[in-house]
């Protein structure tokens, strides 16, 4: 099978939709004349032209109510949004109008439009464009987080969203673009809620999304010539999330980790813990589920402190082995 890189699969299914259905247009900042701030849009100026690729003005709030009202108008359409920690800039057209506009004008509209955006840090970009900030709208009802970590699941899972008659947030996170990866000829599409098992196991739950994908495996690969076998669960979207596969993995393992780099406060993993203590793999529990995030802290501008802040491979693996190890055990009677 032929190789892209995520960046290049997120191109090729914007492309592919916007050849299929003229409805789809595309908006943001430097996306047209400058091919995106990470290159993702390169050459779509010129087969597309300005009308359906549209260089805006610097102004997150004019770029996401613009594509509010092209969606309830009967456009498709993708916005971007340069760095994800600017939706901080348009938090009230996409939580209380994205979001609410189907239910509040009772099903007469929808709102079939995607916000695609660079997540995270690792670019020593800063406090201000480095932050992973999923939770804020997994916690909006009416609003679907995305998070691919493989450029198969970029192309399939950004065809779903451009398709989806609801507002659909697309996480990237900037370290993915460049990562190269099999991806299928053609057209396909990836259901959202539909975890992945990466890696089989039977000693630790790893639940993961995003850019720890591949650090989790990697520190499963570590912790495997020791004897400890991790199962590593890629969410790959968290609202809607995969209970099933959640729950199916922590009974099978018994031992739970969860991690995410985004800070560990009010993270995603809380809910996931949740999910786990709420259902019947709680029964069937060996250890307390263990979060593994990011840590309560601005990410630093500095590289060596950057690379401190979100977990690591090492740290993952470390993680894996306390879990694995016999005093991780629930106390017994």
């Amino acid at each position: 099978m032929r190789e892209l890189t995520y960046a290049e699969a997120i191109r090729e299914a914007l492309s592919e939709e916007m050849r299929r259905d003229d409805s789809v247009v595309f908006l943001g900042e430097d996306i047209g004349v400058y091919g995106g701030a990470f290159g993702v849009s390169r050459g779509m100026l010129e087969e597309f032209g300005p009308v359906r690729v549209r260089d805006t003005p610097i102004s997150e709030t004019a770029i996401v109510g613009c594509g509010v009202g092209a969606a309830m108008s009967g456009l498709r359409p993708v916005v971007e949004i340069m760095f994800s920690d600017f939706v901080a800039v348009a938090m009230d057209q996409i939580v209380n109008q994205a979001a609410k506009a189907r239910f509040q004008f009772g099903g007469q509209f929808s709102v079939p439009m995607v916000i695609r955006t660079p997540s995270g840090s690792g670019t020593g970009a800063a406090e201000q464009h480095s932050q992973s900030l999923e939770a804020w709208f997994v916690h909006t009802p009416g609003i679907k987080v995305v998070t691919p970590s493989t450029p198969a699941d970029a192309k399939g899972m950004l065809t779903t969203a451009i398709r989806d008659p609801n507002p659909v947030l697309f996480l990237e996170q900037k370290l993915l673009y460049r990562v190269k990866g099999e991806v299928p000829e053609g057209e396909y599409t990836i259901p959202f809620g539909k975890a992945s098992v990466r890696r089989e196991g039977r000693d630790v739950a790893v639940i993961t999304y995003g850019r720890m994908v591949q650090r989790c495996l990697e520190a499963a690969d570590a912790v495997a010539r020791e004897g400890i076998e991790a199962e590593v669960v890629d969410l790959r979207s968290l609202a809607p999330l995969d209970r099933d596969a959640i729950v199916a993995s922590a009974k099978k393992c018994g031992r739970v980790l969860i991690v995410h780099e985004a800070c560990t406060t009010g993270g995603v993993g809380g809910e996931i813990a949740a999910i786990i203590a709420d259902s019947e793999a709680f029964f069937w529990l060996d250890a307390p589920i263990r979060r593994l995030g990011g840590l309560d802290s601005p990410i630093p501008y500095n590289r060596t402190l950057e690379d401190t802040v979100v977990p690591r491979t090492a740290g993952i693996a470390d993680a894996l082995r306390g879990l694995a190890r016999k005093g991780a055990s629930w106390p017994r009677a």
